[in-house]
């Protein structure tokens, strides 16, 4: 089944797609002030999207409450967690409107930024982008290694990525259908946006602490995107590992030249330093090259088996909406970019 819906002719103004995991204490809270965030921003009509990822606690029925309460609400309840990427991908695909913001469930991201994203993307802008200035309620250790880590990834990427931005942000209608259209299995959507290039504009905010629940993100999916991120957009892990095994091999010579001088003089067992220069220089370079080239096999070898990305168990919508041709549907397998 083709996800893509960019010519459906009751296409709404803007789709909110909201990626749920374990979000049940914070869904009413984000629906009421998504609401106000859509009144403030003018006369339009909107659809607002919630993608439940495989959440263990009540989400999934707090989002049938939001889909009975409001038409415009559209539950999606994929067949297990997929992960944050994965159901922002399902949530554009389904998406309709003529432009689409893209926000999470914890309210961190502010939804009062609407009015000036819709501003700057009238105004010309095709993707407007929240930057982050400050990270309140969070740990020191995750805004550092945040901070170090898009760094690093501006510094090796093959393209430009922003630094200190997340995936809130708000996208015309043609680089949503251009983005669902990218067949990657291991996703990083915010790099993916800026490979699109187009006319992207960066709006600066404070970032909000948790409004309720525990983030949905710990260290092992952190590193986890971040390995997507690294390998998805850059080939240097590969050239660092050239260059590391090059590094050995200086070590290894002055090793040499050191044992033959100790050999020559009497200072040195006899060999210690072989057997040191096999451990380090060998073992050392070759496992971990063979790491860097293993993630980059592994991915690849992902690819290739063009399994769909995700599956959707059931959409709901209330009755009236069904006749915009988004009913209620059950077992759906959606292949983003099929």
């Amino acid at each position: 089944m083709s996800a893509s819906t960019g010519g459906h002719d009751n296409a709404p103004d803007l789709s909110i797609v909201v990626p749920c995991y374990n979000e049940e204490a914070t869904l009413g809270a984000l629906y009421d002030r998504l609401v106000l965030a859509c009144a403030a921003a003018g006369d339009i009509e909107v659809e607002i999207i919630l993608v439940n990822d495989g959440s263990r606690d009540h989400t999934w029925p707090a989002i049938l409450g939001l889909c009975e309460r409001d038409p415009r609400v559209m539950g999606v309840d994929l067949s297990r967690n997929y992960g944050h990427q994965l159901a922002l991908s399902a949530g554009l695909s389904l998406s309709r409107g003529q432009r689409v913001l893209i926000i999470d469930a914890d309210l961190q991201d502010p939804p009062e930024l609407l009015p000036q994203m819709m501003q700057l993307v009238d105004g010309g802008a095709d993707v407007v982008y929240g930057q982050r200035r400050e990270r309140a309620g969070e740990r020191q250790f995750k805004k550092l290694s945040a901070a170090g880590f898009y760094r690093l990834l501006q510094h090796i990427a093959d393209i430009s990525i922003p630094v200190d931005a997340g995936d809130f942000r708000l996208m015309r209608r043609e680089v949503v259908e251009l983005l669902n259209n990218m067949p990657e299995q291991h996703r990083f959507i915010r790099g993916m946006v800026s490979w699109l290039g187009f006319n992207q504009v960066a709006l600066p905010y404070d970032r909000a602490p948790r409004s309720a629940g525990q983030t949905g993100y710990p260290l092992r999916k952190m590193v986890r995107l971040g390995l997507d991120a690294i390998t998805g957009f850059s080939t240097a892990p590969l050239r660092f590992a050239t260059y590391l095994a090059c590094s050995f091999l200086l070590i290894a010579i002055a090793l040499t030249v050191y044992d033959v001088v100790a050999l020559i003089f009497g200072g040195t067992v006899r060999g210690w330093a072989s057997l040191f220069l096999v451990l380090l220089v060998f073992s050392s370079v070759q496992l971990f090259c063979l790491g860097m080239l293993g993630e980059y096999v592994g991915r690849i070898y992902i690819e290739t088996r063009r399994r769909p990305l995700y599956v959707v168990r059931e959409l709901y919508r209330a009755p009236v909406a069904a006749r915009s041709g988004l009913g209620n549907g059950r077992n759906l397998v959606l292949e983003a970019g099929s």
